[in-house]
């Protein structure tokens, strides 16, 4: 673990969060950051509910892709989802508070592989998503 590494990946997702309107609309909270990790949560509202009265799978997509954001860009090298795939283990119900953690399976110079766990306030495994980034040659922030 690099202390200077973890703090540049903070700022990355901070600013990338005042940015991100959709994380914010989903009450999305940043619970961790490290080099190429990201722990997120939510509470899931009413709003999210689909015609079946549980939540829309794509309320679960969305906080494992904003953890596979953070975690994929921390380095501050602009990185965009080239593939994903999803998982659904349990259903979600409003009032569920989840959890989403990044883990980086491979950093290479123009991909990323990540496997995001998403898991509910009773630490129940609710989805399981993977996703592999392609890296530009932009930066997100500027470095001094």
């Amino acid at each position: 673990m690099n202390p200077e590494k973890d703090k540049l990946a903070k700022e990355v997702v901070a600013h990338m969060m005042k940015k991100d309107l959709f994380s914010q609309w989903l009450g999305i909270e940043v619970l961790d950051v490290k080099e190429g990790y990201s722990k997120i949560e939510m509470t899931v509202r009413s709003e999210m509910i689909n015609g079946f009265g549980i939540v829309h799978g794509g309320i679960a997509f969305s906080l494992a892709d904003s953890a596979f954001a953070f975690a994929c860009n921390n380095r501050n090298v602009l990185s965009v989802a080239l593939d994903t795939a999803i998982n659904f283990l349990k259903p979600v119900h409003v009032g569920d508070i989840l959890t989403a953690e990044a883990k980086e399976m491979h950093n290479g110079k123009s991909t990323g592989l990540y496997h995001i766990s998403i898991s509910n306030q009773k630490d129940h495994v609710v989805a399981i998503f993977k996703g592999t980034c392609f890296r530009t040659d932009k930066k997100l922030m500027p470095q001094p």
